[in-house]
């Protein structure tokens, strides 16, 4: 199973693959995780990565697993999407990417699809926000013993139907398009430049050009102890999920990435629009997309 993630974690492409559909399921929240609701959503995905135009190699990872497992006990919907912007240099950036892409899919796999394949565990019993927690723990622990001094980023969203559990640490986001056209950021940057703007030292706009804008306070990797961000939310039918890397938010405004997804008529064309716009408009760093829509 561990060569199984290996080759769904997207490394060192220069304009992206690794896109599934499936058959994905929803219910009133009440009824949370029944195998009757897993039934009826389905979920379209698709992802994108550039190295960009001023680097010559890779310090992205992204993650894409969208599934449905149908059987004569019901169907089982899950999917696992994350972007993970690694630093530290060439190869410490690279690696602990890698790493942290890696440990927190195998694990949310293990705990999510194979107790309830496998195992024949209930759902309900599963704690998808304790787990996604416990996925960055696993990323962060793997990160510290195999690359010190090396650090990333990570973005990932659980899906069990059109449930949603996200956990966040870093300077990636998550953003939400709903179908009347209004794009929410949903993540908060754990930067230097973030603080300050919350501080009103700076503005949104001097922020963009802050020699320290690249300084996080809060990654995988680092020595301090911290605590994710965890989040659980429901996509709505039209909605869509962006997951992304700064290649692409700092690059682009929201606005335009907003009328790229609007105006694009299919899903992977727009994650593919994107990484070309910002690569157009310079592509000074790694450029990673993951998008996620509710179709039905």
């Amino acid at each position: 199973m561990l060569a199984l993630i290996k080759q769904l974690i997207a490394k060192r492409t220069p304009n992206g693959f690794l896109n599934k559909s499936a058959k994905q399921s929803g219910s009133e929240k009440e009824n949370l995780f029944t195998n009757e609701s897993l039934f009826r959503q389905q979920l379209n995905v698709f992802s994108c990565q550039s190295p960009g135009k001023e680097r010559f190699h890779n310090e992205d990872s992204l993650f894409v697993l969208n599934t449905t497992l149908s059987g004569v006990e019901g169907a089982i919907s899950f999917g696992i999407f994350l972007v993970a912007d690694g630093m530290g240099g060439h190869q410490n950036g690279e690696v602990a990417s890698f790493l942290a892409a890696q440990a927190a899919s195998k694990y949310l796999f293990d705990h999510v699809f194979e107790r309830v394949v496998f195992q024949k565990k209930p759902i309900i019993e599963l704690e998808p926000e304790k787990l996604v927690r416990q996925a960055v723990a696993e990323a962060q622990k793997l990160i510290y013993q195999r690359v010190p001094g090396g650090g990333t980023t990570l973005t990932l969203v659980l899906a069990i139907g059109e449930h949603l559990f996200s956990a966040h640490v870093g300077d990636s986001r998550l953003y939400l398009l709903s179908p009347d056209g209004k794009m929410t950021l949903n993540t908060r940057d754990h930067s230097l430049v973030k603080r300050l703007v919350d501080l009103g030292e700076i503005s949104e706009q001097e922020a963009g050009f802050h020699p320290q804008r690249n300084v996080l306070y809060r990654a995988l990797g680092q020595t301090d102890p911290f605590e994710p961000d965890v989040d659980a939310f429901d996509l709505d039918l039209g909605e869509k999920l962006l997951i992304c890397s700064d290649g692409l938010w700092s690059v682009l405004e929201v606005q335009q990435i907003q009328n790229i997804i609007e105006g694009t008529s299919d899903l992977e064309g727009a994650a593919c629009e994107l990484v070309q716009a910002a690569n157009d408009a310079g592509g000074p760093d790694n450029i990673s997309v993951v998008l996620v829509e509710r179709v039905s």
